[in-house]
């Protein structure tokens, strides 16, 4: 399928217009978010995330530059225009104790129900469309101060995609939400990107998910300004690692990923292969060991098919490793 560049910036600087003078936040800079596709907004606080949403949704002007939406600027577009092209699900929570999961989704229908708000069954159909895509029909009837935080995330997903809107735009779509969820929300925006050929554009700080699952990512920070591209990309020219390089904390290039800076104290000759080897060799980086097959050491462990040795002395599980470990070579403190 052909991507095409729903929303185009040129030349664009966020920011606030002061008294005194405009308060930049984000450089000039020049990007396009695509149709078909899930871009993650990446960087750490303060970067201007939400300055730059904000800017992007309309909800603020932009210091300087151009936003374009399907080749028009965004400045030409009225309310009505807007509410038809951009959908935004926020972070904080709507306060709709008194309102039914259908009620709630139903209200993305309102850029063409008129002034009453009366459905018909073209919109109906719409709704219980979004529902099916967004997989929540079982709570069609719940009201919506008894859902999870999951599933009120996935109603107001689905508002949106009732919406009907080319573009989607989320802050923190995945906030306070368990692993298991957070990894249910960003396959369920994955897909309906995909199967709708919608532009899906969200803010996170969950990088490892972002990592594995955004077809590009948008990078933010005050001191390099944004860059964008493929996961892969941006992890093969070092982008990530340079955008994330925090004291205690590495990018993994080899395995796309990030991982503590730890600091060893001691070594130890790790000899094995498997999962063994790998669970071990944690928790011995995090009891301050440095550890591998070629490393040269008085102490050696040995990886066994359901055990381990450690100079010989075996154990049968790695707490007992690690205090036959401690007791041969203490870490030092």
């Amino acid at each position: 399928m052909e991507r095409t560049d729903t929303v185009k910036v040129s030349r664009l600087a966020t920011g606030y217009h002061g008294r005194k003078g405009d308060i930049v936040v984000t450089q000039p800079f020049d990007a396009a978010l695509y149709s078909g596709e899930l871009t993650c907004l990446l960087g750490p606080n303060g970067a201007g995330k939400s300055t730059l949403l904000k800017t992007l949704s309309a909800f603020q002007p932009p210091v300087s530059g151009d936003i374009y939406i399907n080749g028009r600027i965004l400045s030409a577009y009225d309310d009505a225009e807007l509410a038809r092209t951009i959908g935004v699900v926020l972070t904080e929570k709507v306060n709709v104790s008194s309102m039914t999961v259908r009620q709630l989704v139903a209200l993305g229908r309102s850029p063409y129900t008129g002034f009453w708000g009366a459905l018909s069954h073209d919109d109906d159909a719409v709704v219980a469309e979004a529902m099916a895509t967004v997989r929540i029909d079982a709570l069609c009837d719940r009201m919506v101060s008894t859902l999870s935080d999951g599933e009120r995330q996935k109603v107001m997903i689905a508002k949106a995609l009732a919406q009907e809107t080319p573009v989607i735009f989320l802050d923190e779509p995945t906030a306070f939400l368990d692993y298991p969820s957070k990894v249910d929300i960003m396959r369920l925006l994955h897909r309906v990107a995909r199967r709708r050929d919608i532009t899906i554009f969200l803010s996170t700080h969950d990088l490892e998910l972002a990592l594995q699952m955004a077809d590009r990512l948008w990078l933010i920070d005050k001191t390099h300004g944004v860059v964008t591209g493929t996961p892969e990309d941006l992890s093969l020219d070092g982008s990530v690692a340079r955008y994330f390089d925090r004291s205690g904390v590495v990018f993994d290039v080899d395995k796309g990923s990030f991982a503590i800076d730890w600091h060893p104290d001691s070594c130890v000759r790790l000899v094995g292969a498997g999962p063994r080897y790998t669970m071990v060799r944690k928790a011995l980086l995090r009891n301050g060991y440095r550890c591998s097959s070629d490393v040269i050491c008085d102490i050696v462990v040995e990886i066994l098919p359901d055990s381990y040795l450690v100079n010989g002395r075996r154990c049968a599980d790695i707490a007992g490793l690690l205090d036959e470990l401690t007791t041969a070579i203490p870490v030092t403190e």
